[in-house]
């Protein structure tokens, strides 16, 4: 790779201890006592986004110790590498083009010969093309009724992604149009959306790109039976179902036809897949136009990202502060706070995002990382979130590095709602960073009428320490464009930390052990599998028997007994 490096993260990353040690015990609020200015000179302005990092305990010599870090670890490099198409994902010799599926421009990246732009405009054209057939009423069902109802059947990133982006667009949806998703393969998740449908006016979407995602097919094949059982006749099947993938004989084995399948290359990920026709579903409910926003509010992201020097990119910046607060001041857990309802679904988004890209800990050499990866990840809207698990936050004996994300405006307003809950965005990041000190705490109880003892006594439980790093991301309004913007800046977040971690963020072995010891679990279940009963009575010494532990061997063993009770 042309931007490996031959230093341990922990190399790269050792440096910076010496800032740690200078520093001392400074805190944030006093990094503000001395300069006033910080909260003007630390605020960096891209894409729709304003992104304020001056709530991190760092300075400016620390903040060029991280720029150096990153320039040792080649961050420029494998930027440069990813948007020229190299296959920078070395675990799977493949290149990582989510950049290309929203570039609208002429450029040309070639990947193994082919325009990737190209490809990855046509095929969402195309599949745009038939969104607006369903959207103005063309594409009608069965029984001649327009579809209003869409249906997506997927898992992981083909499902995270357009669950989110179409929940955060509300304001834009499209009139009388309603939109589902189904991921678990816990039936229920499947029931509970089936019986809200009119099986005549819906279209279901099957996203998996091999067509052999276990979750996904049992769904998608569960859905088709029964929508012939409500008395739809076969040949409707290729009228209310389409395919996202790119196994096309599984497409036709299934029913659904050539045009009726839309597909995506193995250069994009599964996590970054939502600019692809993956996001078909957030195209059928917001309309092409809106669709196409998102990709050019993602595309102002990325032209940012790739231009900018590295002390003036917002991704790197952000990426930096989270590598200092992970591998310096040792914070191992990270909260997405949005103050926005529509954004409820972000952390989720982005767990799978952060904790599947960067949850590594081996580097790209195979080598032990030697220093922490991705953070735990975890979020809830603002101010809901206040009143759960912000006590932790504030008082918590673990500190957690925080995002908090807003809108200064949002479409319409109802009376003073919208300036309470940014008072508390605004708030909030404050009082981490400031804090209460014991002598401020009994200060405050004097005038409660309370005794000394009593003042000592409570004034320890109503202080708080502070010095609690976070970032704040404003933007005017949420909207297609500054979503798309918000996720790229993610994406290339992430991909900054991961080459600074010199980890592969593009591959997920990990996801891959569960998925294999399931497989081979599930004949276990069966009431006549004979490799089951072997076990349960101890006659069974084969392979698999060397694989099953006791406890796994006799929950087997309480479930079938009680499903046959049953």
């Amino acid at each position: 790779m042309t931007f490996s490096n031959d230093k341990t993260a922990s190399e790269t990353l050792q440096p910076l201890q010496t800032h740690r040690a200078r520093l001392g015990d400074t805190t944030i609020a006093q990094l503000f006592d001395k300069d006033t200015e910080r909260g003007r000179r630390m605020v960096l302005e891209a894409a729709g986004l304003r992104l304020d990092y001056s709530k991190n305990r760092v300075d400016e010599l620390a903040i060029e110790a991280l720029l150096e870090a990153a320039r040792e670890a080649g961050v420029a490099q494998a930027r440069e590498a990813m948007f020229a198409g190299q296959h920078i994902n070395n675990t799977e010799n493949r290149a990582v083009l989510h950049v290309a599926l929203r570039d609208r421009s002429e450029r040309k990246i070639l990947v193994d010969g082919q325009d990737a732009v190209a490809l990855a405009r046509d095929e969402l054209d195309r599949a745009l093309e038939f969104t607006e057939s369903v959207v103005g009423g063309e594409h009608k069902g069965y029984s001649g009724e327009s579809i209003d109802t869409v249906v997506n059947i997927g898992i992981g990133g083909s499902d995270l992604g357009p669950r989110m982006a179409t929940a955060a667009l509300k304001s834009f949806w499209l009139p009388g149009r309603q939109a589902h998703f189904v991921s678990n393969v816990d039936g229920q998740d499947l029931q509970d959306v089936l019986a809200k449908v009119d099986p005549a006016r819906t279209l279901f979407l099957i996203a998996s790109k091999t067509f052999t995602t276990q979750e996904t097919m049992t769904n998608a094949r569960s859905a088709r039976t029964w929508f012939l059982a409500q008395g739809a006749p076969e040949s409707a099947i290729g009228h209310h179902f389409v395919a996202l993938s790119t196994n096309l004989n599984a497409v036709a084995e299934f029913g659904i036809a050539p045009e009726r399948t839309f597909g995506f290359w193995d250069w994009v990920g599964g996590r970054y897949s939502i600019w692809s026709v993956i996001g078909l579903p957030i195209a059928l409910q917001v309309g092409r136009d809106s669709f196409y926003e998102l990709l050019a509010g993602a595309q102002a992201m990325d032209e940012h990202f790739r231009t900018k020097p590295l002390e003036q990119n917002m991704p790197l910046l952000l990426a930096l502060m989270g590598v200092w607060n992970r591998n310096i001041e040792e914070i191992s857990s990270h909260a997405v706070l949005p103050y926005d309802q529509r954004l409820a679904l972000l952390p989720s988004y982005l767990q799978q995002a952060d904790m599947e890209s960067n949850g590594k800990s081996v580097d790209r050499s195979g080598r032990a990382v030697g220093v922490g990866t991705s953070p735990v990840l975890f979020g809830e809207p603002g101010t809901n979130g206040q009143h759960a698990f912000y006590q932790m936050l504030h008082q918590g004996t673990d500190r957690v590095a925080c995002d908090f994300i807003a809108a200064a405006q949002v479409g319409v307003e109802l009376g003073d709602h919208h300036l309470k809950l940014l008072a508390n965005f605004l708030a909030q990041p404050r009082a981490l960073m400031r804090g209460k000190s014991f002598d401020e705490a009994r200060r405050e109880l004097v005038s409660g009428g309370y005794s000394e003892a009593q003042r000592d006594a409570l004034a320890a439980h109503r202080s708080f320490p502070g010095n609690r790093p976070s970032n704040a991301i404003l933007m005017q309004r949420l909207t297609p464009s500054t979503l798309g913007a918000l996720l790229a800046l993610y994406e290339h977040k992430i991909f900054c930390q991961g080459v600074i971690w010199g980890i592969n963020s593009f591959d997920q072995w990990g996801v891959e052990l569960g998925k294999t010891m399931a497989n081979m679990l599930l004949p276990m279940l069966s009431e006549g599998d004979k490799h089951a009963v072997g076990r349960e009575e101890g006659g069974d010494k084969g392979e698999n028997a060397l694989l099953i532990d006791s406890s796994t061997q006799n929950m087997l063993q309480w479930i079938r007994k009680t499903r046959s009770r049953a």
